[in-house]
């Protein structure tokens, strides 16, 4: 159900620091235009720590309006509590998004068994598609290719979006899984390799700037052009890997105001990148001709 490319969605700011709905309506424009499979509002890189849950759901209800069935949009839904991220997905599904992402508990680190327990109760709790979010540098917890595998056979677990950085876990995934959850890779720069053990596509951070790009890359692995979905990935690495300099979603908000978004500030505790880093930015936005 959930393939391609999917972009994990900036949230703007104005200058007051407030959601500036109008941005985001034109950041669905664009993504629209430029044939994005779907939207992700609500993630790490859209702030979603530092919202109201209020601003939250304004968010995702602002995605979907716009949106209008032209791209599909998985909203962030998940938390640490079972029973919050119950009250979320149903939030998220009565606003009318496709479907509802959902990380791994963070902090309350739960065990393997915690984890299928957890992921079957907000399955059975909706009848909306669920992506799961496996992103252990952030949450201290690894959802282990066979307790997805545990998971598989439930018809409201649609896709994971794996983001350890390890090739040999999203191989595992696939070997363990096959076509029952579809694996997206979490990480820009492992999205060819990904595609190339049995990924779908991605959950990008870099197609935020440069979405026509990253979709040229998984159109052309899909239709079996090897040599020109390399070049591609050897094109778009650098603009990848800066998009990490510092803390997502720091590098990215700085390139898309470099490039004329205005998206705003990023929230506290999160802050500006530092001097040096903003010039190692700007440096690989001008090899890509992204900057004058």
């Amino acid at each position: 159900m959930f393939t391609g490319l999917y972009v994990a969605m900036v949230t703007p700011f104005d200058r007051d620091g407030k959601v500036n709905e109008e941005k985001i309506r034109e950041m669905v424009r664009f993504h629209i235009e430029n044939g994005t499979n779907g939207l992700v509002p609500c993630g790490t890189t859209g702030e979603n720590p530092t919202f109201t849950w209020e601003e939250h759901f304004r968010v995702v209800e602002v995605v979907v309006d716009e949106a209008k069935g032209k791209l599909k949009v998985v909203a962030n839904a998940g938390t640490f509590s079972t029973t919050k991220s119950i009250e979320n997905v149903k939030k998220v599904k009565d606003l009318g998004a496709d479907g509802a992402m959902t990380i791994t508990p963070y902090y309350n680190k739960p065990t393997q068994e915690g984890l299928k327990a957890h992921f079957l109760t907000l399955a059975d709790s909706t009848d909306i598609p669920l992506l799961i979010y496996n992103v252990p540098g952030r949450t201290g917890v690894n959802l282990l290719p066979k307790t997805l595998g545990a998971l598989a056979d439930h018809d409201n677990i649609a896709a994971v979006k794996e983001a350890s950085g390890s090739l040999t876990q999203m191989t595992d995934v696939v070997l363990t899984c096959g076509d029952r959850v579809t694996m997206l890779s979490g990480d820009d720069g492992l999205t060819l390799p990904a595609m190339a053990v049995g990924g779908k596509g991605v959950v990008s951070v870099v197609g935020n700037i440069v979405p026509q790009d990253m979709k040229a890359m998984i159109t052309a692995f899909e239709r079996g052009d090897i040599h020109e979905a390399t070049t591609w990935h050897h094109k778009l690495f650098p603009l990848c890997e800066a998009m990490f300099i510092e803390t997502n979603p720091m590098p990215v908000k700085e390139a898309m105001n470099m490039t004329g978004w205005d998206v705003g500030d990023v929230r506290l505790p999160l802050v500006r990148m530092l001097p040096e880093n903003r010039e190692k930015l700007k440096s690989v936005l001008r090899s890509y001709d992204l900057l004058k």
